[in-house]
């Protein structure tokens, strides 16, 4: 058994917004500890190529930024770029994704049975959108799951603590970054 540390959306145009300090803090301490104990790290993060040509009309969540966001989730835009805080290191994957899954029009399941891994370690920006779709996807993948409840933020405090109080208990494990790094 082989786990992985999964930092979702912790990009400049997400988790750069004003209020998710202490989630990126809680992040940076979980990446530290992956890297001092050896767990291997993937960052995940949306981006499209120029003129969203991944974003159908009919999809909700994504062709209102298709319509109005310009190259702002560009591939190359500086909002769709890992944050300096948690700067991902050479030979560090770091995943492109089209839709909210982490796993939806990326490479994340390959990478992750390149690695053996078979039990993931959540952390992301936000709980109601990447967290909660990729935590869905993951049990259906048939993967072990852990939330790092302080690693995970959103903009709406309640919906926040009902996902990682009584939906995700149901498919993983919910604990806080000291306490899974003290049990590495």
């Amino acid at each position: 058994m082989s786990s992985a540390l999964i930092l979702m959306d912790f990009q400049n145009g997400i988790a750069g917004r004003p209020g998710f300090e202490p989630v990126v803090d809680a992040a940076a301490r979980s990446l530290a500890a992956a890297r001092d104990r050896g767990v291997p790290v993937i960052f995940v993060r949306v981006a499209f190529g120029p003129g969203y040509p991944e974003v159908a009309a009919t999809n909700r969540a994504f062709s209102a930024t298709k319509a109005n966001a310009g190259d702002a989730m560009h591939v190359d835009a500086p909002g769709t770029q890992i944050i300096a805080a948690l700067a991902p290191r050479d030979g560090e994957p770091v995943v492109v994704k089209k839709r909210i899954s982490a796993f939806a029009g990326s490479d994340l399941d390959v990478l992750l049975r390149g690695l053996d891994a078979d039990e993931l370690v959540l952390a992301g920006v936000s709980t109601s959108g990447v967290v909660l779709s990729t935590v869905r996807q993951a049990a259906d993948l048939d993967y072990r799951l852990t939330v790092l409840q302080d690693a995970c933020g959103d903009p709406d405090p309640e919906v926040h603590a009902i996902l990682i109080g009584k939906v995700f208990p149901k498919q993983a494990t919910v604990t806080t970054v000291d306490a899974w790094a003290g049990d590495l």
